[in-house]
């Protein structure tokens, strides 16, 4: 089917919705970046001017009683699931890259958010998330100190595997 026909002053709209999606995932990406993870600045900031520029394109490309504008943001969702799954990583009995795979998921939401137009949603989502990244790892060392949990180690178990949280 053929696109609709976009004036000049929708174009250029739809033009700062990707500058601010990309701009928003620059943000993210410079947070992780500083913290030397596998996926930084440009990464997020493509994973968000793509997320914006493919919900652009379902919402404005194709017209027709049969099109669904919402079957390429629901592709956005599961499809960032495979780049995310590439910054995830076991290294001896543990983990890493869970947090910059959950960033670049919540990062393609933004761009989503950026290209329906949705300018202050991606905001306050882009706010919300350094302030997860930034301020909760904070919290989350205060209270490991504090209750004297080791976060490198899971609990000891006793001889028949239990922890001693478990009954």
């Amino acid at each position: 089917m053929g696109s609709t026909e976009l004036t000049a002053a929708m174009q250029l709209e739809l033009g700062l919705r990707m500058t601010l999606g990309l701009v928003l995932g620059a943000i993210i990406g410079f947070e992780r970046e500083l913290h030397r993870q596998p996926a930084g600045f440009r990464t997020h900031s493509l994973v968000a001017l793509g997320a914006a520029l493919f919900t652009i394109v379902s919402a404005h490309g194709f017209v027709g009683p049969l099109v669904d504008p919402t079957r390429i943001a629901a592709q956005i969702v599961s499809g960032i699931g495979f780049i995310g799954a590439g910054t995830i990583l076991q290294h001896r009995g543990s983990i890493r890259g869970l947090t910059t795979a959950a960033s670049l998921w919540s990062v393609a939401a933004i761009g989503t958010a950026a290209g329906a137009g949705l300018h202050v949603m991606a905001v306050v989502g882009t706010m919300l998330i350094l302030v997860v990244l930034a301020l909760l790892d904070r919290v989350e060392a205060f209270v490991t100190r504090r209750l004297g949990l080791h976060p490198d180690r899971a609990p000891e178990s006793d001889a028949d595997g239990r922890t001693e949280d478990m009954p």
